[in-house]
């Protein structure tokens, strides 16, 4: 049997972190075993269906890595197969049209409630008789009224749902359109998909799709139901514990190897070891090691993951996505590619190295005025008056000639190197903090260094 697991968002909305997870857990259980991970889009909505939720899906996938074989499934495509299902079931006896008006039911839960009964429909239109003509109807599954309905789930173990709770759902909506449970159905069962993963919110509707599955005559997949994530609080996820679209960490510099790693991590583990690439999430992951309580978010956790895989990586591979988020024309500094190596342990993420790098493309025009304030005195003119000199004096600069003439300068004053290198400094980078010194300035060129230090002395001396 060749696994194949399935994503299936509905784009009604962004791809947020819990259904992240979920198409990492299905491509990492496809790939392992060597399989296929598909993907289809649960459009069926299409009132609330948009392209833009649909691309961002897309765009999601795509960054973390995620690829899909074949071709997107759209659901609203196969409309024609779920209606077939749904007569199937009509002629098998295993579904039958309910005319029963929305007051008619409004007062059969109302006499439920109050006789302190669960409200839920009660078959009425099972063995109905009076069926007026040209009235609407919707098409409802007859469920089994007695046994019970069990899960194999590889993750929760078995769970078993008594029959007699579950009332008879409608399949076929009364403008003709299917319902989620019936269309899942249909499409993972056409899709020869062998292992479902989803978030534990799904499970109730579980023991449902089993029963369509049994009465369609089709095979049924392993189900794997996935803890929710809530945050730090032990509250469901929501947007004040930073449940954004994946695309959105993107834009805030994370890596998409730290983001998987971190997903990976948020229910799934491996002995103690917290940091995983991508190659050995897929040697060791299994959904039986997936644990059934509910993971926390944790922000701190993903920050540090992101610092591990930003030093870890090799600029080359993240060059374009520095200079997408610098935004500015490096055309005429240093090559891009040689600066991140100088920021990358220093950096929590892209956003940060970018705005690292900028300085050695902008040149400053205003000094931030604290540093200014503690690092500028009336002998710090002069020394970098003899700098400048020494500077304009070489015939091979270099950061090693650099540092050589920094220290030079500062043993025959009798001072410390700071007192020289941290004017130099905030001249050419606009304020205290930059790679050293000598890389700095190696990085800058002699031409712009010069420039820099020229128009720093005229605009703080006056």
């Amino acid at each position: 049997m060749t696994v194949r697991t399935r994503f299936a968002p509905s784009p009604t909305g962004m791809l947020h972190i819990g259904g992240a997870r979920t198409a990492l857990f299905s491509w990492l259980y496809a790939r392992h075993h060597g399989g296929q991970f598909v993907l289809r889009i649960e459009d069926t909505d299409r009132e609330r269906s948009t392209d833009e939720a649909t691309q961002v899906i897309l765009d999601g996938l795509k960054w973390l890595g995620l690829d899909w074989d074949g071709e997107p499934v759209f659901q609203a495509a196969r409309q024609a197969e779920h209606v077939l299902a749904v007569e199937q079931l009509l002629e098998e006896g295993h579904a039958y049209r309910c005319y029963c008006s929305k007051e008619e039911l409004d007062e059969m839960r109302e006499a439920q409630r109050a006789a302190g009964e669960k409200p839920m429909y009660d078959g009425r239109c099972r063995h109905r008789s009076d069926r007026p003509a040209d009235a609407p109807f919707v098409v409802r599954f007859r469920s089994p009224d007695e046994g019970e309905t069990v899960v194999h789930d590889l993750v929760l173990g078995d769970v078993s749902f008594p029959n007699a709770e579950l009332d008879d759902l409608i399949l076929l909506r009364s403008d003709g359109t299917p319902t989620y449970n019936l269309a899942v159905v249909a499409d993972d069962a056409a899709m020869a998909i062998t292992h479902v993963v989803r978030g534990s919110d799904h499970l109730n509707n579980t023991p449902r799709q089993i029963q369509l599955y049994q009465a369609l005559g089709l095979p049924i997949p392993q189900f794997a139901h996935i803890p929710l994530i809530h945050g730090p609080d032990g509250a469901k996820m929501s947007k004040r514990h930073g449940s954004v679209a994946i695309t959105e960490y993107r834009e805030q510099g994370y890596l998409p190897e730290a983001v998987n790693n971190y997903l990976a991590r948020l229910g799934w583990s491996h002995g103690d070891e917290e940091v995983f690439s991508r190659e050995q999430m897929i040697e060791l992951f299994e959904l039986e090691q997936v644990g059934k309580a509910a993971a926390r978010f944790d922000q701190q956790k993903l920050d540090w993951l992101n610092a591990h895989w930003l030093r870890e990586a090799d600029a080359a591979a993240i060059v374009d996505e520095v200079a997408r988020l610098l935004a500015v024309d490096t055309a005429a500094g240093p090559d891009l590619a040689a600066v991140i190596p100088a920021l990358q342990e220093r950096s929590k993420n892209l956003v940060e190295l970018a705005e690292g790098a900028r300085f050695f493309y902008v040149a400053p025009t205003s000094y931030q005025e604290q540093a200014v304030k503690k690092n500028f005195r009336d002998t710090s003119w002069p020394l970098l008056e003899s700098f400048i000199s020494a500077i304009e004096a070489m015939e091979d600069y270099s950061g090693a000639a650099v540092h050589a003439q920094i220290q030079s300068i500062c043993e025959a004053e009798g001072v410390n190197m700071g007192k020289l290198a941290q004017p130099v400094r905030i001249l050419v980078s606009g304020g205290p903090v930059s790679p050293p010194i000598d890389l700095t300035l190696d990085l800058l060129g002699k031409d712009e260094t010069l420039a820099r230090l020229r128009a720093g002395i005229a605009a703080l001396k006056g």
